[in-house]
């Protein structure tokens, strides 16, 4: 795997994080090119913005999303809306390469058919994280998590069932998708502070894709 990160070659293809959770290091990397011009496109209709958390508190990293569902926060709490509260629209059909490497992945990682039908978008700007949180808000607790890294390195967190506890950090690079379900669905899992620094495709900046079964 010889491009951007050259230090990524040396890793193994596929790591475990734990039961049902698996680091795909790289996987996305042969779809870059079409995944970016994707994201860009949905970016145009939906474009990244800054949600404040039920009590008031602004989140580290800006969000969008495609598909038939996005996830956002308000006063009101955290839920999932068919609607782009921003502009009262329709969210963005999800691109069909984001399907079909979310699919892919999910098979990859040992998972049975994968349906997505939410891809939610993070954008972190160097200092920007995600603290330790569970993801509780699908109704369809038995579909796996699947989740893409573009930009910036970042440090992933990755925990147990409960909030204390043993966690493992992994390094995770341009291209990296981390996939986890079944035992380890509702594990608690964070993003430490990204560094800062130049993507040669991106900036100054760390894109996350998560695709899930919201609904």
């Amino acid at each position: 795997m010889k491009g951007l990160f050259a230090s990524a070659d040396l890793r193994p293809a596929v790591q475990s994080l734990g039961p049902d959770a698996q680091l795909l290091c790289g996987f996305a990397l042969p779809d870059q090119t079409v995944l970016l011009a994707d994201l860009h496109a949905v970016t145009q209709q939906a474009p990244f913005r800054a949600v404040t958390t039920p009590g008031g508190q602004p989140m580290s990293a800006a969000l969008t999303a495609c598909g038939l569902w996005g996830w956002h926060a308000d006063r009101k709490g955290y839920r999932y809306v068919d609607r782009d509260p921003q502009s009262g629209a329709l969210w963005p059909p999800m691109p069909a390469s984001f399907l079909s490497l979310a699919q892919s992945a999910a098979f990859t990682a040992g998972f049975g058919p994968f349906e997505p039908d939410a891809c939610l978008m993070n954008r972190y700007l160097p200092g920007g994280k995600m603290g330790l949180h569970q993801d509780l808000d699908e109704r369809d607790l038995s579909q796996p998590i699947v989740s893409v890294s573009l930009g910036l390195p970042a440090v992933f967190v990755f925990g147990g069932l409960e909030r204390t506890g043993p966690k493992r950090k992994v390094e995770l690079l341009h291209g990296d998708v981390v996939v986890w379900g079944r035992a380890s669905r509702l594990c608690y899992h964070g993003v430490l502070p990204v560094a800062d620094g130049q993507h040669p495709l991106l900036g100054s900046m760390r894109i996350n894709l998560t695709f899930r079964k919201a609904m």
